[in-house]
């Protein structure tokens, strides 16, 4: 059974920094392309980042870049996402996602959520101004 969990949310300040992280168990993490979206209240969800299942190929939304990073260690199962300069705009709830994806023409970061079969309860991510 694949489960996906999310932590490292909270309230912070403006300009402040959070790293998010998804532990992932009951697969084989190395053969999944991960991926990070947000929710905001009256929002659809979007996509904010994703990493290939080699990690060698990343891609992030244009409202993040510059300020997120995704990153994956397949020692400890788990993707991150670190966030930098977070704005108050970056409030929502963060949620993980995997796809298994394997082989040399599949190397490349899902920005789809449609794409994506595993997916995490979610962090709260609160950014006050």
């Amino acid at each position: 059974q694949v489960q996906l969990v999310e932590s490292g949310g909270g309230s912070v300040q403006a300009g402040a920094s959070l790293t998010l992280s998804c532990a992932a168990s009951g697969l084989t993490f190395s053969n999944y392309a991960m991926g990070w979206f947000r929710q905001a209240p009256g929002n659809e969800r979007e996509f904010v980042a994703a990493i290939s299942w080699s990690g060698g190929r990343t891609a992030t939304a244009d409202s993040v870049k510059g300020r997120f990073t995704i990153s994956s260690d397949d020692a400890k199962n788990t993707v991150y996402l670190q966030m930098n300069s977070l704005k108050s705009e970056d409030t929502g709830a963060y949620y993980c996602a995997a796809v298994l994806m394997i082989g040399l023409f599949s190397d490349y970061p899902k920005i789809r959520g449609s794409d994506y079969s595993y997916w995490g309860q979610g962090t709260q991510v609160a950014i006050s101004s």
